[in-house]
């Protein structure tokens, strides 16, 4: 080519999202699909936002407030802090985007998992950082003790998913605690709560506190997309310092968050009744799950979101293809480092019910084929 790329491109993995229902079912000849691959609601979206978003429509010929004021009050009343802690975007992603923008220059060094979201490596490549991946510890779990000891004076970002996709898996207060000790000031500690509301255990940590707290080196990011059911309308938002924050408006885009997703997040912020019930059957719906692989023989990792991580075996990419011409789509783990495994969404009562006789039929038939 005689117009090239830059360099930073060469080494990115584009993201696959999960296999659409429509596609799914264009490529079968299908009218039943069901999708638990990507980590969405069941249970629709909240009812407080999707009145909100039709009032919204009606001033749809009107740019969007820029700098998305009333949603960021609205959050930061919600959650105790100043305004000008707080920042929102189109979904997580784009404020991760920000972020490296942000914080990145040529030859810095960005720590991650080697299994967890990828939206981290993607941009950290498009800066021209270098991508440092550190393995998981024992059961799936985020390891801080090898994040801590690969960080140099080169880090500039440390991205700690938790709980983790695509394991579930959480670290604890203590655990943190004792990495943020380990941190120099230096380096932006990204604490990426997508999954918060859904964490029930009483050692799970209480991010932000740390942005209470006054500390700089730290970011939280939240997301709409889960417990609220906007993963459609896009979404994300954050907190830390003032000074952390500020840089990241002088690189997001004019108009990120459009008018109506930002009349959802004001609404949706309060609607704590669709919270509590989302809360509740995902619990039940992950009970759910949980005992029937334990039937199953199959080993799980102990998940603290609204989806579980199943391991297969070898012939886990086998399974999912299997699945998918029965109309469920699961998330396939090879691109998380995680081959033997799949991610499964909790969805209805019925749609866990569908899965669980399918996986049944197939494990049960590879059993009795071996």
């Amino acid at each position: 080519m005689a117009v090239r790329p830059q360099r930073g491109l060469d080494g990115i993995k584009t993201y696959v999202p999960g296999k659409p229902i429509s596609e799914l079912e264009r490529e079968l000849g299908i009218h039943d699909a069901i999708k638990l691959a990507s980590n969405e609601n069941p249970y629709g979206v909240s009812p407080k936002a999707l009145a909100a978003m039709e009032r919204a429509l009606t001033s749809g010929h009107l740019y969007p407030d820029g700098a998305s004021y009333d949603l960021r009050l609205a959050l930061a009343r919600h959650f105790r802090l100043a305004l000008d802690q707080t920042v929102v975007g189109n979904g997580a992603d784009d404020i991760i985007q920000e972020l490296s923008m942000a914080y990145l220059e040529d030859g810095d060094e960005v720590i991650a998992s080697r299994s967890s979201f990828p939206i981290y490596d993607i941009y950290t490549l498009a800066m021209r950082a270098k991508l440092v991946k550190t393995p998981l510890a024992a059961s799936f779990r985020i390891d801080l003790d090898a994040m801590a000891r690969a960080i140099t004076p080169r880090t500039r970002i440390v991205y700690v998913c938790n709980p983790n996709n695509p394991t579930g898996t959480m670290v604890t207060a203590a655990e943190l605690g004792r990495f943020m000790a380990r941190v120099p000031d230096t380096t932006l500690v990204v604490l990426d709560d997508a999954y918060a509301e859904m964490a029930d255990a009483p050692d799970f940590p209480d991010s932000l506190g740390y942005v209470r707290e006054g500390r700089e080196n730290i970011v939280v990011l939240r997301t709409f997309s889960k417990v609220y059911g906007l993963a459609g309308i896009r979404i994300g938002y954050g907190f830390g310092h003032r000074d952390t924050i500020a840089p990241l408006f002088k690189v997001k885009q004019a108009f990120n968050v459009n008018a109506v997703a930002q009349a959802a997040g004001i609404a949706a912020i309060e609607d704590e009744a669709f919270v509590r019930l989302t809360v509740q059957r995902n619990r039940e719906g992950r009970e759910t799950l949980c005992r029937a692989f334990r039937r199953l023989g199959l080993p799980y990792a102990e998940s603290h979101t609204n989806f579980v991580l199943v391991q297969i075996g070898p012939r886990a990419a086998d399974v999912q293809q299997s699945l998918l011409r029965l109309g469920v789509i699961v998330r396939p783990c090879a691109a998380y480092d995680l081959p033997d495994c799949l991610r499964v969404s909790i969805g209805t009562p019925a749609e866990n019910g569908r899965f669980l006789a399918a996986l049944e039929s197939l494990v049960r038939g590879s059993a009795a084929g071996a």
